[in-house]
């Protein structure tokens, strides 16, 4: 069994609220969990108005096929959000 995690840190320069943050959090985990089989959550900087830490986490058989998973996950994240992506850190156990 591969556990594949990735945590990717944004920042959203226009939020100016944390319930503008909430919203744009919400969004993102809600289009990307209903695209992909994958967990998701707000892990970090739940007090940071701008900055947006979200954790993401699979499960396979194979290291390619997580590892694919969390850059195809990644790359929607991107696709689909104004928030400037700061950091990425993956790991496959």
């Amino acid at each position: 069994m591969i556990i594949g995690t990735a945590r990717i840190y944004l920042f959203a320069n226009w939020v100016h609220s944390l319930k503008e943050k909430r919203m744009v959090v919400k969004s993102i985990i809600d289009k990307t969990k209903n695209k992909f089989n994958v967990s998701i959550a707000e892990v970090d900087d739940n007090d940071l108005h701008q900055s947006i830490a979200i954790g993401i986490a699979c499960v396979s058989t194979d290291k390619r096929h997580a590892d694919s998973m969390l850059q195809n996950v990644l790359n929607f994240i991107e696709e689909n959000t104004d928030a400037v992506i700061q950091d990425i850190e993956t790991e496959l156990l």
